[in-house]
């Protein structure tokens, strides 16, 4: 009786290439050693990056591993939840000054500018003395595996944008500050990126300016990511200012990551947990 492995090979990976990735290699690539190894190719990856529109036919930059480059393409998205404040004050942590301290306003509000991207409408606002919030992100939670994180050690981007706000006058300095922290499972920092600036120049110049810093080849180990940002209000200060900041952002991908933008942002929030290993991701 004829069986499904008397296709050809290019029929097997045509059907292959229909499957959803996590079904291949949960249920089918255990199979057996002719299915394991058409699904292994190369080639066969490329070509569902390709179908999923990760790349282009014109793709001519070297990857290391299609495998790993399809999966990271499918996570790939904003951690942050609640970057720019659509969603108001929900999903921050307030850790310095009262919550009634920050306000979500509109773009460009009072006195301000438009945001280079037009899609950004909203920003969080904070006034008078340290305001300072946080988000912590569980890597696990959101797709990325213990092995994935500690073999391939994907390039981890954060950014930033901030502004002053009307009230921030030449006598009235702040300084915008962002902490982000790579931690281990117990917490312990494995690495750190950390910027104070000065800002003094609220009605002069309420320019929005942009921070961006790329984690490579930090420690094996990293579990969570803890995102902090906001402003400081200058030694023995007390008179109020305004400053914003919005389109917060942290991606974890490949340098020539080619994800088209709108399907980024119907993937799922939080996907299945990925099990990275030389066999098998699940």
């Amino acid at each position: 009786m004829a069986s499904i492995d008397d296709l050809p090979e290019n029929v097997l990976l045509e059907l292959f290439s229909l499957v959803p990735a996590r079904e291949l290699l949960r249920h089918c690539r255990p199979v057996c050693s002719l299915w394991r190894d058409l699904i292994d190719q190369v080639s066969f990856w490329k070509r569902k990056c390709l179908q999923e529109g990760f790349i282009s036919e014109e793709q001519d930059q070297p990857v290391d591993d299609w495998k790993v480059f399809y999966f990271l393409c499918s996570l790939h998205r904003n951690l942050i939840r609640n970057p720019c404040g659509k969603d108001g004050l929900c999903f921050w942590v307030y850790i310095v000054r009262a919550k009634i301290h920050w306000t979500v306003e509109n773009i460009p509000g009072h006195h301000g500018k438009e945001f280079p991207d037009t899609r950004v409408r909203e920003c969080f606002l904070a006034f008078y003395g340290d305001c300072l919030k946080f988000q912590s992100v569980n890597l696990k939670d959101m797709g990325y595996s213990n092995e994935l994180m500690d073999t391939v050690r994907p390039d981890i981007v954060i950014k930033d944008w901030f502004a002053p706000g009307p009230t921030t006058i030449y006598d009235r300095p702040w300084k915008y500050h962002i902490c982000v922290r790579l931690l281990s499972a117990d917490f312990d920092i494995l690495d750190v990126f950390e910027l104070t600036e000065l800002v003094a120049d609220g009605w002069s110049n309420s320019e929005w300016r942009e921070v961006s810093h790329t984690f490579s080849n930090y420690p094996p180990g990293v579990r969570y990511i803890d995102f902090h940002h906001g402003g400081r209000s200058p030694l023995n200060s007390t008179r109020p200012y305004v400053f914003k900041v919005t389109n917060s952002s942290i991606t974890i991908g490949p340098e020539n990551l080619a994800c088209r933008s709108s399907q980024m942002q119907q993937l799922d929030p939080h996907p299945d947990e990925l099990m990275f290993s030389s066999s098998s991701y699940f």
